[in-house]
């Protein structure tokens, strides 16, 4: 999964099959695969020490390429797949259906991982796998709306059963909604420019295509301006509003956070800086004591629980991104469950009170 896609490249374009046509595997190169895979290994690897069956969620399912690998490599595995889009479990449970009954399946949307894992009767898991964003699933089916790259409905819903849209959001919110849509989740300097111009297009023609708002935000940026595509903030920002990707995540990281078991790791691939942000204080609050200073000895209570696998975010390398451009954005953390719990939603507990204090 990932953030927006580039522009098409008409040859590459011409030498490809269309979508449709291709095999899940053909349409989709899971991203940082084999460094995930090493990093979910120990967990895998205590369970069976323990002489447990390991069991791993896949959060963020899409078209099933990392929990193949997951399973192919690990034939004693189990793996729980989530996904809001039935479209993607439809695939990913056809593409894997020679691994039975290994596979579990739920749909729902990735902070429900307490419900997920009842549903199999485990009191926890061995590792967790979320590879945020928009999935190339998603953006390879033009008429999602995704991609501010062709001309498509203005949807962009991971899970096609919600109502709201992006043409909802961008024909009904007031100006006030709307700045706060592309300010915060899009981080958009030329949000003001950009909000004029839909509102007073609206006034006469109701947007309806990702191509007639992409255009209406290239005539509404300033001239000369750099960084890319002048749609590509906005288009982010309604699609995290449509889906409301950052609440979700902000519940599932204490969730997952919750369900490890001792050994057992969290890996997390993000596409933009607000999700890293988040995951990054996530990990930070799970790796630190929670303490007051000064403290002569320090209670068990409080002592951290989790370990840092990676130093900062690890990004893809060249030859990665070489072969599969969607992974360039891509940002990589890891963590290790290095005691066991004191007692189950410690973390959701901490973290609610938290954004209690906040509000």
């Amino acid at each position: 999964m990932h953030d927006e896609a580039p522009f098409a490249d008409a040859a590459a374009t011409r030498a490809q099959p269309p979508a449709e046509h291709q095999t899940p595997a053909e349409r989709h190169t899971p991203v940082l695969l084999d460094r995930c895979l090493d990093l979910l290994q120990p967990g895998i690897d205590a369970a069976r020490e323990a002489g447990r069956t390991p069991w791993v969620i896949d959060a963020t399912l899409g078209m099933g390429g990392h929990t193949h690998e997951i399973l192919a490599r690990n034939p004693d595995t189990h793996v729980i797949g989530i996904d809001r889009d039935t479209n993607a479990l439809a695939m990913a449970s056809e593409r894997l259906a020679e691994y039975g009954d290994r596979l579990v399946t739920c749909h729902t949307t990735y902070d429900n991982i307490d419900t997920a894992r009842e549903t199999t009767g485990i009191d926890a898991v061995d590792g967790i796998l979320f590879d945020l964003g928009v999935s190339s699933y998603q953006l390879d089916e033009r008429e999602r709306g995704f991609a501010y790259s062709y001309d498509a409905p203005l949807d962009m819903r991971m899970d096609t059963t919600s109502t709201l849209t992006a043409a909802d959001v961008v024909n009904t919110y007031t100006h006030q909604q709307l700045t706060r849509v592309l300010k915060a989740y899009g981080e958009e300097r030329h949000a003001r420019r950009i909000i004029d111009a839909i509102l007073r297009t609206r006034e006469t023609q109701p947007f309806t295509t990702t191509g007639q708002l992409a255009q209406l935000i290239i005539d509404a940026y300033p001239r000369g301006t750099k960084g890319g595509h002048p749609a590509k903030r906005t288009f982010q920002a309604l699609r995290v509003e449509v889906n409301d990707e950052l609440a979700v995540l902000e519940a599932a990281l204490p969730a997952a956070l919750d369900a490890v078991a001792t050994g057992g790791r969290i890996v997390v691939m993000s596409y933009q800086s607000l999700e890293d942000r988040l995951v990054k204080y996530a990990f930070a609050e799970a790796t630190t004591s929670s303490a007051p200073a000064g403290l002569p000895v320090e209670p068990e209570e409080h002592k951290a629980q989790y370990r840092l696998v990676t130093r900062g975010n690890e990004k893809p390398t060249p030859q990665e991104v070489e072969e599969n451009s969607r992974a360039a954005a891509a940002r990589l953390r890891a963590v290790e469950r290095t005691r066991e719990p004191l007692s189950r939603h410690h973390y959701s507990d901490r973290f609610s009170q938290r954004t209690r204090r906040n509000s």
